[in-house]
């Protein structure tokens, strides 16, 4: 079981299997679509209390500017930028920075001087402009991912919400989440530093500094919880978006924390106080680490799940609640809006873990193999996830997987997120995208390219409108989200009198908008007498 488990740690949030692009002629690295670096640029500057901001103005209707907003020494927390400056200390205004130091990229796309941020500014804008400000926060089960990731720019999407969107990067894995002193939480330091440095300088922009939104997807989105959940970054952003944020996986308590911390430890050979040891690390070595820590994981504490088992952590200092049903709910004010998208898990049941038909005699025991005898119970014996129809005689149990699978780790918990919010003074507004874009690397899954599929990241593209040659179906969606986008930034509702209404999530009914067919989406499993109470959640049964 531990070894099925393990490939679910290693797979089931994953990596994205997009193939290496290029950043402006550098190969080897997941990027935004070459038209970034393809593109004829005029230089513009912008006066900020920080020094002068040059940037790049093409014909996309809004400039481009490369900024440091945070520096830090290895393993220490970060410090808020002083002066502006390229980041990677370039001295083209166009050029894009170097990612965070992740696997799977080359050496020469990254670097540990990666604390940089992107920011897309309607070229109409003044300093006397005051708009919305919509910041996004990447992705990629918090061990890779960019600010230049394939679909983030920014540029359609501050145009159609007349808004600057934000999109910035902050350290990943053992670098950001996995000290070796013990250092916790540092990349949501990162973050919020972030946006410190946002809210200090938005303003020669034309940007309105009490009207940040911020935004997410995946590890984006956890790490979006987790400033939720740190009362001292509340005034920093007035409402949040997370989409397909897998909030079955609660923070790490302290202690898995010192679990994993240890074993890392052990991994690279340094104690928690020898600083010239861990100063003297390679990052492939810090890497290499980080790989075999998140592969054995599971088995040093079965807590972290099976997925993003190197992630935030509830260390009643920064992060003072775990936001979920463990604990009394905080009094919340400010209003979100959650999502998911139909087939969360289609990449890692058909793309990795069952490349071919599971048998439906074996559906139980991979259902134990997740979830322990009594929650499989519960599972088997309930009407929800019933063997699908016989093709060419026999039954693939794949399908039933894949909806187990969405429901556990995506859609249920954050319905039961979305019913605590209300019940403690927010507001919540739910959606579940039923149209997409094949997020770049999706495509090796045949069925998320199959008609009516909409994998995990396939939301991406939508939202920023950088759908390439997008059909009727997406442009209408695009066209839909920009603009509840943009009255959500405004008013803290995403309403727009062109589209029905979104209703506000209850206690009783949580009012789940189809985003991309007509009216609302069932409970269906997610009541919660189901999910939450008869099968508890990973951060119910490990709660201690």
């Amino acid at each position: 079981m531990i070894a099925l488990l393990s490939l679910f740690a290693t797979l089931l949030l994953g990596s994205s299997l997009a193939a290496p692009a290029s950043i402006c002629g550098i190969p080897g690295v997941r990027q935004i679509s070459g038209s970034l670096c393809s593109r004829t640029y005029n230089n513009v500057l912008v006066s900020t209390p920080l020094g002068a901001a040059e940037g790049v103005a093409d014909s996309s209707g809004a400039n481009r500017f490369a900024v440091r907003y945070a520096s830090a020494e290895r393993w220490a927390k970060s410090s808020v930028a002083t002066t502006w400056a390229l980041p990677n200390d370039a001295t083209d205004p166009a050029a894009l920075p170097l990612v965070c130091p992740q696997q799977g990229v080359y050496d020469s796309t990254f670097s540990e001087d990666c604390l940089s941020m992107l920011l897309y500014v309607p070229k109409t804008f003044t300093a006397s402009t005051s708009s919305p400000v919509f910041v996004w926060i990447h992705g990629g089960s918090f061990i890779e991912g960019s600010a230049t990731d394939p679909g983030l720019d920014g540029s359609n999407l501050a145009v159609a919400t007349d808004s600057i969107v934000v999109v910035f990067q902050y350290r990943l894995g053992a670098l950001g989440l996995l000290a070796p002193n013990g250092s916790m939480n540092l990349a949501l330091l990162d973050v919020i530093n972030a946006l410190t440095f946002i809210n200090s300088n938005i303003a020669t922009f034309g940007g309105d500094n009490s009207r940040v939104t911020i935004a997410g997807q995946s590890s984006g989105a956890t790490m979006i919880r987790s400033l939720l959940a740190a009362p001292s970054a509340s005034h920093l952003f007035q409402s949040a978006i997370l989409q397909s944020d897998p909030m079955n996986y609660g923070f790490l308590s302290t202690a898995t924390y010192q679990t994993l911390q240890n074993a890392y430890n052990g991994l690279v050979g340094c104690t928690s106080s020898d600083v010239a040891c861990q100063a003297a690390l390679s990052l492939d070595t810090i890497l290499s680490a980080q790989g075999t820590l998140s592969n054995e994981a599971l088995g040093l504490d079965p807590s972290v799940g099976i997925g993003e088992p190197i992630r935030t952590v509830n260390d009643g200092t920064l992060i003072t609640t775990p936001l979920d049903s463990t604990a009394p709910f905080p009094s919340v004010t400010k209003p979100i809006l959650v999502s998911t998208v139909l087939d969360e898990a289609t990449i890692t049941i058909y793309g990795e873990l069952f490349r071919s038909p599971v048998p439906e005699d074996e559906f139980e025991g991979v259902c134990d193999s997740l979830l322990g005898e009594p929650r499989t119970t519960s599972v088997v014996n309930s009407s929800f996830y019933p063997p699908p129809a016989a093709v060419n005689g026999s039954v693939d149990a794949r399908v039933q997987l894949q909806t187990l699978g969405t429901d556990y780790i995506w859609r249920c918990p954050t319905w039961t997120f979305a019913r605590n919010w209300i019940a403690n003074g927010g507001s919540a507004f739910v959606g579940l995208y039923t149209v997409g874009a094949t997020y770049p690397g999706n495509e090796a899954v045949s069925l998320c390219t199959a008609p009516g599929a909409v994998c995990h990241q396939d939301d991406i593209e939508i939202v920023f409108g950088t759908v390439p040659n997008p059909n009727p179906a997406q442009a209408n969606l695009i066209r839909e989200v920009q603009a509840r986008y943009k009255a959500f930034m405004l008013t803290g509702r995403p309403n727009d009198p062109a589209f029905v209404p979104w209703m506000e999530a209850t206690s009783d009914e949580v009012n789940v908008l189809d985003l991309g067919g007509p009216g609302m989406i069932a409970v269906g499993a997610c009541t919660p007498s189901f999910w939450g109470d008869s099968v508890p959640y990973d951060y119910q049964v490990f709660d201690s």
